[in-house]
Formats: structure tokens, C-alpha cells, sequence
């Protein structure tokens, strides 16, 4: 019972500093530039896509260092984090380069987390990892496999982001990347069409993409966890000619969408799946406390920081708020999707 209540963030991300110094030295994007701000603070940012507002994104210690993550843990309750390697990947890279670099990294992120602190008076670490493969062009089936095995035989390594279906067990987290290109607007609102709505966007076509290619079909055991509540997948499941309806059951989603009504939603959609199974002559609507157990709480740290050191981030604020406010979800349904799910899905 004790380990329901534990919070467990699924969706949380770093740049370790292997990553770092290798954006630092590039000409082309994606690097790392030096600016100084209007206050005259030098400032390093990551530009990633062409016309980037803004100059990029800032990329400090909050970004890189373990103790601020665990310092971010600590000031919202959270128990423990699975982490994974933040946007961009290797695709920039030769494919030799890349799967020596994915290698690299997964030891790094192995090492981060196994050296880290314990839940207090458990066994359980506090961080835990998503390893990262070099899907590349060009990259052979062998060094993918390689890759697997690594990332199988890192105690501390749980899944792998955006993987390949024979994965050896592992939870795949599926994660946009560019979201929807130049995108931009006439007016300058910064990240929101291209990333705030456009990897939402992205993950509705990389899970349909799976949907359609029948991978859920010949992997049924297959666990792919997708982020942002699976976009508009949810919404959109019924116009598919491969019916998504019932596969959307066979996924997990995160519960990072920041409204009770919409998780309320996805949790509906869920519970249904079953309803379009082929030769299913099941009836029934099914109820949200089925839905909840295939959602876990995310917070998308360290991206959208408040204003102020001393103000809790609205991204675990609001997220735990409509987690809370679902009608229909019971105070244990509250605990799964909070951590207790997690839990069982990563076998910690």
C-alpha cells in the first residue's frame, strides 16, 4: 500500500554533459550558442530548428545536473524520476557516430542514476532512465540490437525512447522530436505552434504510424508509453480505417494535458477499447477507473521553469490538480496514475 502513494514522474528529461560538450563544439545546428541577455548575464541557449524565436532555449544547470533535478524532486514530493534523454537525438550524426555516442550516453545516464540517492527507507532509487537508440539512417539492425542489450543489462535503464519493436521487455517511450516544422505564425508566439502543439501533433502520427503498420498486432506484449496523453490520438482514434479505438487499450499514456476534463476523456476512451476488438460483442462503456490504470503522471521538467526560484512549477501544480479533480476517479485510481502505476509498469 505504501508504494501507491509514492509520486513518480515519467516524463522528465535531462542533457547530460557528454550531450552538452557535443552541442557546444557544432557549427550546425543543433549546437549550443553564447549570448549575453539585456541584464548583460551571459547565457548559453540550444537552437535546434531553423528561425528558432527566442535564439533557442536556455540550457543551464537545471538542465545538466543531477542535484538540481533531485532538488526539483524534492520541492514538489516527488519520489522518483524516469528519465530520458531530451530533444534532439542522434539523428544529426553519421551512423557509425551515433550508436558510439548512444552507447556512451546510456552509460552515463546508468551511472546518474545508480549513483543516485534511495526513496527514503526503500531499496527503490530515485532516478531511473529511458536509454536512448541511435535511429539514424543507415544505422544495421546489429547496432540497434547491441544497443538493446546495453540498455537490457543497466539495471537502472527501464525502457528506451522512441524504440524498435524487439525491445527485450523494455517500456518504449514514444517522444516527439520536431514537432511541426516552421510553423511559426505572423505573430511571435515563441515555442507554441511548432512544439506546444506540434509534438502533441507528432506523437498522434508515430503511434499511428505503429497503429497502421500492425506492429501492436504482431508485438502484443509490446509496452509503448506515449507522451502527452497520446496527442489527439484519443480524439481523432475513429477515423482511422484500422480501427485505433482498440488499440489506443493496448498503450500507455502519460498525464501530462493539464485538465481534469481531458483526462477525464482519455480515460473514457481507454476504458472502451475493448467495445472494438474484432468479434467483440461487448456492449459495455466500461468505466474510467479502467482508463486510469494505463495513465502516469509526468511533468516535462526542465522545460517551462516559472518566473522565480522560489514558485513551484506549474507543470507539476497543474498536472497533479486535474489528476485530483477527475470525476470519477477513485482515491486509488488518484494513487495509480500518480506513481502506483508506474510502479507496476517499470517493476520497481
Amino acid at each position: 500500500m505504501a508504494s501507491r502513494k509514492l509520486i513518480v514522474d515519467v516524463h522528465s528529461h535531462l542533457y547530460s554533459p557528454r550531450l552538452v560538450s557535443l552541442f557546444r563544439k557544432r557549427t550546425n545546428l543543433p549546437k549550443i550558442i553564447s549570448r549575453f541577455r539585456d541584464d548583460g548575464q551571459k547565457e548559453e541557449r540550444l537552437v535546434i530548428l531553423d528561425d528558432e524565436p527566442g535564439g533557442g532555449r536556455p540550457v543551464g544547470p537545471i538542465y545538466i545536473e543531477r542535484d538540481e533535478k533531485l532538488k526539483f524532486m524534492k520541492k514538489h514530493d516527488i519520489d522518483i524520476s524516469i528519465v530520458s534523454t531530451a530533444n534532439p537525438w542522434l539523428d544529426f550524426l553519421p551512423a557509425k557516430e551515433a550508436h558510439e555516442m548512444a552507447l556512451q550516453l546510456n552509460d552515463d545516464l546508468e551511472e546518474y542514476c545508480s549513483t543516485g540517492p534511495n526513496v527514503p527507507n526503500t531499496s527503490i532509487r530515485q532516478l531511473y532512465g529511458f536509454g536512448l537508440l541511435p535511429l539514424v539512417p543507415e544505422i544495421t539492425t546489429e547496432s540497434l540490437l547491441e544497443t538493446v542489450r546495453q540498455i537490457s543489462a543497466s539495471a537502472h535503464l527501464k525502457g528506451l525512447s522512441n524504440g524498435y519493436p524487439r525491445t527485450a521487455g523494455l517500456v518504449v517511450f514514444i517522444h516527439p522530436h520536431y514537432g511541426v516544422g516552421k510553423a511559426w505564425g505572423e505573430k511571435d508566439n515563441g515555442h507554441v505552434l511548432p512544439l506546444a502543439l506540434g509534438f502533441p501533433f507528432e506523437t498522434t502520427v508515430a503511434a499511428t504510424r505503429i497503429i497502421l503498420s500492425g506492429v501492436l498486432d504482431r508485438f502484443p506484449s509490446l509496452r509503448l508509453l506515449l507522451a502527452h496523453s497520446g496527442g489527439a490520438l484519443p480524439q481523432l482514434s475513429s477515423r482511422l480505417k484500422h480501427d485505433a479505438r482498440f488499440y489506443l487499450g493496448k498503450l500507455y499514456l502519460d498525464a501530462v494535458c493539464y485538465g481534469s476534463e481531458e483526462l477525464g476523456f482519455v480515460s473514457d476512451v481507454l476504458a472502451r477499447s475493448n467495445r472494438y476488438e474484432t468479434g467483440s460483442k461487448n456492449v459495455a462503456l466500461g468505466d474510467r477507473t479502467t482508463g486510469s490504470k494505463r495513465i502516469l503522471f509526468g511533468t516535462d521538467h526542465p522545460f517551462f521553469p516559472p518566473l522565480s526560484s522560489s514558485e513551484k512549477w506549474k507543470s507539476v501544480v497543474e498536472n497533479l490538480e486535474a489528476i485530483e479533480n477527475v470525476h470519477g476517479w477513485t482515491e486509488a485510481d488518484k494513487e495509480g496514475v500518480k506513481g502506483g502505476n508506474a510502479i507496476s509498469l517499470f517493476n520497481l
